[in-house]
This record gives C-alpha cells, sequence and structure tokens, in this order.
C-alpha cells in the first residue's frame, strides 16, 4: 500500500503540524518545504490517501498558507476528525467555523472511505418466538441520513450473498453520541430496533445450514452505505444465543469475527448428557432415525488424546420421541491423569468423529444440564457448556458458582450458590473494579457447601478504611484465601450456565431517605441524593459468557454525558449560568474532585470554623471519593456543579479548570495548587518529548482566571512564575494544608486517624507515598502501579514492631500486594495524606512533593529513588541536584531501604544537617498561619470580609 504524507514525513515535521499555532517561522518554512518536496517527488496520491480533515492541514501546509493552517489546527483540537459534509451526489468536506476557507475540489471531495460507517449491537432480547436487536448506526459526520429512503436492514447469505429485509424502527440512542467519543454532532436519533420474526427464523432454518450476518444501510451524500453490525463485550449484546426449532434445527442468534450473525445448524447428533458414574465418564448422543451417527467420540488436551466408540443404548420402553441414543465411556484416571495442581485451568477438546474419521463440533442438546466432580484437593473436573452450545470439559480449581440471585426490599444484592465446604472454608470474597483494579472486601457467608454474599452497593467496605460507594464501572467477584499475600490465587464466582439468560438483572440500590449517608459520610449518585430521592440504578450482567459483574449506573446523567454534552454543557449551559445572580456559595475542586483534601480542605475548614455564612459545594469526580456530610456534593461535569462554578461567589482549586473557563465581576478565584516542585512542570518542560506547546500556550489564560495564586515557598514562587506563565503576582503565604503540622491539636488529629485506621499500638508507622510514572501504563492508559519494594521481605524484616501505609499516587491504579494482612495497609482511598503525615514516624517517598510538605515535621524521611538516572535524564528532568540536597538517603534496592528503616535512628543524624537546611530553603513561611492569610485575602474586599481572622 502506497504511503500517505502523514507517513513520509519525520516524527519532528508531523509535530510541528500538530503544534503549528505554536510554532516558529524557520519550524513553519521547515513544514512547508518538506511537504512541498514530499508532494512533488510522490505525486498527489500521498495527500489525497489521508483522512479529510488532515488532508486539508497538509494541503495548507504545502501551500504554506500559515494563518489558514493555524485557525484548522485550532479546530481540529475541538473537534479531532470532525467536519461537515455537503453536496448531496457529490460530497465535499467544510470544516466548522471556516466554511469561506478557499480549497480545491481534490481536497475536499468525499470518497466512500472519508465516510465509514459505524453499526454497534446494544441489546439482544426474544419477544415470544422473535428475535429482537437494538443498537445504533451512523455514517462519520453525518448526524442524519439523508434522501427519500429510510435506513434500512438485511440479513445477508455469508456466502452465496443472498439479501432478507427485515423490519426496521428508528429509535433514540444516546450511547452513540456518547460512544462516538467526538463533540461535533449529535448522534442520539441513530438507534434502531429490528425484528426477526419468528416465522422468518423458520424460514432461516428450512434455507439449510448457514450463516448470515446482519447488515445496516444508511443513505447518505454518494448514495447508500452499508456495514456489518458489531458486538458488544459485554451483556445480552455481547454473547452467543442458542435456539432450538422443532425441526432439529439449532439457531445460534450472535457473532462470527465479531459480527452480528445468524448461524443455521442441523447436527446429525447432540451431546444428551455428559456425567461421572463409578470412576468413568459417561456421554450419551443422540440422534434423529435416519441421521448419520457419529461412530466415536474424541476428547484431546496436549499430549493426553482418548477415544471411545459411541455404541448402542436401548431405550427405554414404550419411548416416544424420534431419536438413537449411544454412549461413550471413558476412564476418569486416565483423563485426569497429569492434572495440575494451583488455579491453573486445563480444558479439553471434544470432537464427535464419523466413520471416515471427518471430526464435528461437540453440540449440545436442549436441556443438557452442566455438572462438576471433585478431583483431588481444590480440583474438579467441570462438565460445561460455552456461550454456542458445545460440550466443554474442564479440569480447574474448584469454582464457586452462582445459582441465585436476589435484591431485598432496601436495595441490598443477595448473591448465592455452591461452593464445597473443604474449599470455601478460610475465604474472603473480593470486589475487583476491572478497570481501576480498586478491591472492596464483602461479607459472606459460608455454610453447607454453599455461599450467600450479601453487597450494598452504596456501602461497600474496603480493605483499609471505611464503606464506600461502588463507583461507575465493572465490579467482579472473586473468592481469596484469607492469608493471600495478593491476587493471584483468586478464583473468579461464575454463574450456572444455566442462567445466564435470566441476567441482566436490574435493580435499585438503597434508599438514603431524607438525605441519610452511608459510613464515611459519602453521599449516593455523585454524591447528591437524587431528585426525588431516588436511589442509583444497578445492573448485574456477564462477560466471558458465565463472569458476571455488577456495574452501577454512570455518574452524569443523559443530559450529561459524553464529550458532545459537555460542549454543550460549557458553551451554552455554563454560558446561560453565568447571567444569574452569584450566590454566596464556595466551590471546592481538589484533585479534578478524586479526594476531599489539600488546601482547599484546610480553606473549607477555616471557613466553617469562622461561621461565614455561604453554602459549601465539593467537587466529586467518578472514583465517588469520600466527602464532608456537611456539604453539597456536585459530580464534575454535571449540570449543578457547571452551575456552582458560573454563580458561586467563590472558587477554590488546586489544579486548572479548563482554557475554557472565565471568572466573572464579583467572582474570586483562588488557586492553591498541590505541590513545591521537584520534577520540572510547564513551559519548562518546552522542548522535552512529554512537552505540549498547546498546554503551554494555553496556560497565561488559564491562570489570569485566578485573582491569585497560593505559593509554599519562594523557591515555587520562582519557578511557578514562569513555568505556568502566571503574570499576576503569587501570594508566598505557605500552603495552607501544611499548617496541620503547626496545629494546636495535632496530638488529637494524629490519635483520632489512628482510631479510624485502627493502627496498631506501639508499632512505627512507615507511610510510603511515590509519585507516578509516565511511562508506566496499563493496556487501558491508567497508570499503573511500579512497585519495586519486596513487601513480603519487607514484612519478615520489620512486620513485627512497624506498619506500611501504602499510599498511591490518585493517578496511578492497581492493587498493593500484602494489604489487609497487619503489615500493609493501602490508604489510597483515605480522603487526605495530611491526615497521614501525622501518624507517620517516617516517610518514604521518591520525586513526589510530598517530601517538601512532610519536611515540616521533622521526622526522618527515605527515597526510594530506583530509577533516578531514568526519571531524571529521560522521563521528567529536576529542579535541583536532588543527590546533593536530598534530607535523607537515596536507596536503589528494597534491601537497602529495610536496612534504613531498621537504623533509621543512625540515619536520622546522619541527615540533620541536610534536613535543616532543607527546611530552611523550602518551608519558610511555616507558622501554622497560611490558611488564615490565604482565606483573609479571598474574603477582603467581598460581603464577607468582616469574618474574623482568628490567630
Amino acid at each position: 500500500m502506497a504511503q500517505s504524507l502523514a507517513g513520509l514525513a519525520s516524527a519532528r515535521v508531523r509535530r510541528i503540524l500538530r503544534f503549528f499555532p505554536e510554532s516558529s517561522q524557520a519550524e513553519r518554512e521547515e513544514l512547508r518545504a518538506t511537504a512541498r518536496e514530499l508532494l512533488d517527488t510522490h505525486g498527489e496520491k500521498v495527500l489525497t490517501g489521508l483522512r479529510p480533515a488532515e488532508r486539508v492541514m497538509w494541503y495548507l501546509a504545502s501551500e504554506g498558507r500559515a494563518e489558514d493552517l493555524v485557525e484548522v489546527v485550532r479546530g481540529q483540537r475541538r473537534d479531532p476528525g470532525g467536519f461537515l459534509v455537503t453536496g448531496a451526489r457529490r460530497p465535499r468536506l467544510v470544516l466548522p467555523g471556516l466554511r469561506g476557507l478557499a480549497l480545491p475540489e481534490r481536497i475536499t471531495a468525499l470518497e466512500r472511505r472519508d465516510l465509514p460507517v459505524t453499526a454497534q449491537l446494544t441489546s439482544v432480547e426474544w419477544r415470544g418466538g422473535d428475535l429482537v436487536w437494538g443498537g445504533y448506526a451512523f455514517v462519520a459526520n453525518l448526524p442524519r441520513p439523508s434522501g427519500r429512503i429510510g435506513r434500512f436492514a438485511v440479513l445477508k447469505h455469508g456466502k452465496t450473498g443472498r439479501l432478507i429485509k427485515l423490519r426496521l424502527r428508528r429509535t433514540r440512542n444516546e450511547q452513540a453520541t456518547v460512544a462516538s467519543g467526538q463533540a461535533l454532532h449529535c448522534y442520539d436519533q441513530t438507534g434502531f430496533e429490528v425484528v426477526v420474526s419468528a416465522r422468518r427464523l423458520r424460514e432461516l432454518a428450512g434455507r439449510g445450514g448457514g450463516q448470515w450476518f446482519l447488515h445496516i444501510g444508511i443513505p447518505g451524500p454518494g448514495g447508500i452505505h452499508t456495514s456489518r453490525v458489531r458486538q458488544r463485550d459485554a451483556g445480552t449484546a455481547g454473547h452467543n444465543q442458542v435456539r432450538h426449532l422443532a425441526d432439529g434445527s439449532r439457531l445460534v442468534v450472535g457473532f462470527t469475527k465479531d459480527a452480528v450473525s445468524i448461524t443455521v445448524q442441523q447436527p446429525p447428533a447432540e451431546v444428551e448428557s455428559c456425567t461421572v458414574v463409578d470412576g468413568e465418564l459417561l456421554l450419551v448422543a443422540r440422534a434423529r432415525s435416519g441421521a448419520e451417527v457419529p461412530a466415536a467420540v474424541n476428547i484431546t488436551q496436549g499430549d493426553t488424546k482418548l477415544d471411545s466408540p459411541l455404541t448402542p443404548l436401548s431405550g427405554p420402553s414404550g419411548s416416544a420421541d424420534a431419536f438413537r441414543r449411544y454412549r461413550a465411556v471413558f476412564s476418569l484416571d486416565r483423563l485426569t491423569a497429569n492434572d495440575p495442581s494451583g488455579i491453573r485451568t486445563r480444558p479439553f477438546t471434544v470432537t464427535l468423529k464419523e466413520a471416515g474419521g471427518q471430526g464435528r463440533e461437540a453440540l449440545l442438546a436442549e436441556g443438557f444440564t452442566t455438572g462438576r466432580h471433585g478431583l483431588a484437593p481444590g480440583r474438579e473436573l467441570a462438565v460445561h457448556r460455552d456461550e454456542r452450545g458445545r460440550l466443554m470439559l474442564a479440569t480447574r480449581p474448584v469454582r464457586p458458582i452462582v445459582d441465585t440471585m436476589t435484591v431485598t426490599a432496601a436495595g441490598e444484592l443477595v448473591i448465592e450458590g455452591t461452593y464445597p465446604g473443604e474449599e470455601a472454608a478460610g475465604k474472603k470474597v473480593i470486589l475487583r473494579h476491572g478497570v481501576r483494579l480498586e478491591e472492596k472486601e464483602v461479607p459472606v457467608e459460608l455454610a453447607d457447601g454453599r455461599f450467600t454474599v450479601r453487597v450494598d452497593p452504596e456501602a461497600a467496605p474496603q480493605v483499609d478504611g471505611p464503606a464506600l460507594p461502588l463507583c461507575p464501572g465493572r465490579w467482579y467477584l472473586f473468592f481469596r484465601d484469607a492469608d493471600a499475600w495478593d491476587k493471584s490465587g483468586d478464583i473468579p464466582v461464575t454463574l450456572r450456565p444455566e442462567q445466564v439468560g435470566e441476567l441482566p438483572l436490574r435493580f435499585s440500590g438503597p434508599q438514603r431517605a431524607g438525605g441519610q449517608q452511608p459510613a464515611g459520610g459519602q453521599q449516593p449518585a455523585g454524591g447528591q441524593q437524587p431528585a426525588g430521592g431516588q436511589p442509583r440504578a444497578f445492573t448485574v450482567d456477564r462477560r466471558e459468557f458465565d463472569r458476571i459483574f455488577i456495574e452501577p449506573e454512570r455518574l452524569l446523567g443523559p443530559d450529561e454525558h459524553g464529550a458532545y454534552r459537555q460542549r454543550i454543557l460549557r458553551e451554552e449551559y455554563f454560558q446561560e449560568q453565568r447571567k444569574l445572580p452569584l450566590r454566596d456559595a464556595v466551590l471546592y475542586l481538589s484533585l479534578g474532585g478524586k479526594q476531599f483534601s489539600d488546601s482547599p480542605r484546610f480553606v473549607y475548614e477555616e471557613l466553617v470554623r469562622r461561621g461565614v455564612e455561604v453554602e459549601h459545594i465539593w467537587t466529586q469526580d467518578a472514583g465517588l471519593p469520600e466527602m464532608p456530610a456537611q456539604a453539597r456534593v456536585a459530580a464534575w461535569g454535571s449540570r449543578a456543579w457547571y452551575e456552582a462554578l458560573a454563580r458561586s461567589r467563590y472558587v477554590v482549586v488546586n489544579t486548572v479548570i479548563g482554557d475554557w473557563f472565565v471568572t466573572r465581576p464579583g467572582q474570586r478565584a483562588v488557586q492553591t495548587w498541590h505541590g513545591t516542585p521537584l520534577k520540572k512542570i510547564g513551559a519548562d518542560l518546552l522542548g522535552s518529548p512529554k512537552s505540549s506547546p498547546a498546554y503551554i500556550a494555553s496556560l497565561p489564560h488559564s491562570y489570569r482566571q485566578f485573582d491569585f495564586v497560593v505559593s509554599p515557598n519562594a523557591y515555587t514562587t520562582e519557578i511557578m512564575s514562569r513555568a505556568y506563565c502566571i503574570e499576576g503576582g503569587m501570594f508566598e503565604s505557605g500552603y495552607p494544608r501544611n499548617d496541620v503540622f503547626y496545629a494546636p491539636d495535632r496530638a488529637e488529629r494524629a490519635a483520632r486517624v489512628r482510631e479510624r485506621l485502627g493502627l496498631p499500638e506501639g508499632k512505627k508507622v512507615v507511610l510510603y507515598a511515590p509519585t507516578w510514572r509516565e511511562d508506566q501504563r496499563h493496556a487501558s492508559k491508567l497508570y499503573k502501579l511500579d512497585l519495586q519494594i519486596d513487601l513480603a521481605a519487607a514484612q519478615a524484616e520489620l512486620g513485627g514492631d512497624h506498619v506500611l501505609l501504602f499510599r498511591k499516587h490518585p493517578k496511578v491504579h492497581g492493587s498493593v500486594p500484602g494489604a489487609g494482612r497487619g503489615f500493609v495497609w493501602d490508604v489510597t482511598r483515605y480522603p487526605d495524606i495530611a491526615d497521614l503525615y501525622l501518624v507517620a514516624d517516617v516517610l518514604i517517598t521518591d520525586y513526589s512533593s510530598a517530601l517538601f510538605d512532610f519536611a515540616h515535621s521533622d521526622k526522618p524521611m527515605l527515597f526510594f529513588t530506583y530509577d533516578l538516572e531514568h526519571y531524571r535524564d529521560t522521563l521528567r528532568g529536576l529542579y535541583f541536584d536532588f543527590t546533593t540536597r536530598a534530607p535523607g538517603p537515596l536507596l536503589k534496592t528494597s534491601e537497602q531501604l529495610v536496612k534504613a528503616l531498621r537504623d533509621i535512628d543512625a540515619v536520622e543524624t546522619e541527615y540533620k544537617e541536610k534536613y535543616a537546611r532543607f527546611k530552611k530553603d523550602f518551608c519558610e513561611p511555616g507558622d501554622g498561619l497560611a490558611t488564615a492569610r490565604v482565606v483573609d485575602r479571598m474574603l477582603a474586599g467581598g460581603p464577607h470580609a468582616t469574618a474574623p481572622a482568628d490567630g
């Protein structure tokens, strides 16, 4: 395939184009010359093969039209890949806001490949005997079909191409707009419902075996656009279903290579039962009279290959059905001779062999019952089925299998099932988030080989900490040994195959009447009692056929969710609210709504202490962190949040809000920021591979919105003023969050924190708070835990007289090994690290700004800088030579770290002078009055300025 112009250009030139509005004149000329040279060398084909908006940008670059290119690049930042389409027969591209942009037709002309179709299944259900598919389908950048012909659906035979037209009804499907990921178009009206009647299904079976694929046709510029419909990754719209017809045909309603299909099967024989009797595996197959009967059954797994002939069974006296039955017998000892121990699953392939040696899938008859048979301790033989109705045999660890799910009147989910008593003994149940990897331990009752799990989705216990609501996302259930070190031996909870049709199970969670909150001060539904006092909705569904999960409804409502609706809220609703009078309220935002913490928390507590008559509103993100019970809570990105941002007289934040945010007359916005910089930030990263010139260019505007920016010390004032392009003066008050080290009641506060965490008396408390690594990511793109401490070895050496509080960075996701076993405590979900500083005797960190805060305590610090050279020289860069100024030892290995903890008194003595110099450089002012100074300045000259600033 010929390369495109973008593919031929170097990474440097592509970067110039990406950040063209911020580029220098020399860079612009380099881009123009390169684009022109590539076009002259390779011809127009390298340009016309690009995606439409990209094609426009490279054309303008080659022509040296810098002003036009600046506008196009900025537009594409707002709406990547987005454009408008004009022309019914000869479609052409028009860029939003740039209708007057002069472009040749070869650049604006749109081919069929430029207008791809997205067709997605979202639901499958049966209404009587009718099959009903639901989903959405749209042509990219065409939110509405054009022409006189409406959208249509057909089944297309995979081999012959024969078409069967189906009944399609248009529906509204808001998932389409959300899933598109773009902010320019609304695709809500592109939903569909397609019905395949029972009569039509019988007709398909009558045509014989084969596959039929669902296609959606959409009229648009240039003709009809068609596409196969794609499956989901979970639920009924993500799994095959088997339908048995009276004539012996089977319909597999599901998917082939991710495309929605109906497969017609007419098997000559099916497996009717598979059981273990007296040490033998007995398989019974049945065949209709006149059908060809398989000669044998073959079971294979690696080097294990077993065969058994199918021998006739005499039917019961007076049997009236039309089947002949046969059986195959296998030695259970031979089948399981090489079974491994532990948690490994060993699957077998079962094949029905014909006389000529040809193999057929072992398809299951209607009414087949799955089962299991105990083997060696902890192992079982599973007689299972898959979603396509095939026999599956496997040896595996004994699994907990759900057979009953109910919801109590109070909104509690009760999950029951079988788990042999000897296997369940000494186990606990873990709920794990599929993306965040956060874990909660839920109560389980074990009796007589059965288990009962009760889940209050608004108050699920954490391993170390208070009960909190389940945040949006999928929560999977596992059994784990009570003394397990990590998740490596977890056993998944699965659903009995015969009951997969009972899902999805939808229910309403607990009702918090009168604003009642569960333990931990947490409010339901994004922190607010929903309108009308309605509880949140939850769904139990499945993945990988029988793996069940619990999924809370998303935090934002239908008119708030997704990039498109967020744009509408910002551009329309937020602007409307700005025209209304200001309210005496304070909106707080800490780390994007991830915590009730940091300097915004201390400003809040000072205002409450003074009795300032304002409403307090805290921002909460989708992780549903713990929030103060006395405040109103607004979900990040909700209408309530935009209203609060537009109308609150005071806004207190420690991160930027967005370059779209503009304060209004009479509104005070305070930026407290969240750390003294060791690693490079903002404009000081310019020129590095990780820098974003567009972000850096937005900094002056973003920081103009704040009445003042808080600085903890003179060092930070100089760096932040330059790196964040702060045009106004900074307020060098010290960080309010560090007043905790000077509070008169700090001993009492520490005692309350110890009690809340349940820390044992007499043990030294070590707090580990590392920063995140930009180059350590999960497949989901979230940052993962880069754990280099040997926690097991640390526990063996220190567990008798130490506890380790493990505080992950808010951006990091991953479970902490050993948490909950007495030595390691995962305190990531604890609201504020400032409280943890009070109970810590020693801090372990790396390049985190925590070191500057903890220096106020005069307590020792250790620096686990196992990747110092990589982090400093490649990843991020540091502002000063950490090796010479660090107020504690820089340690490379886990062994060194453990030794330093054991010899902490000697370390403290050795670094006493360095610590004193460090504190003088970075901890002034440090008098416990920072919060008062910040609040006084925030209120000065306003309607609340008379509130006394005690102390």
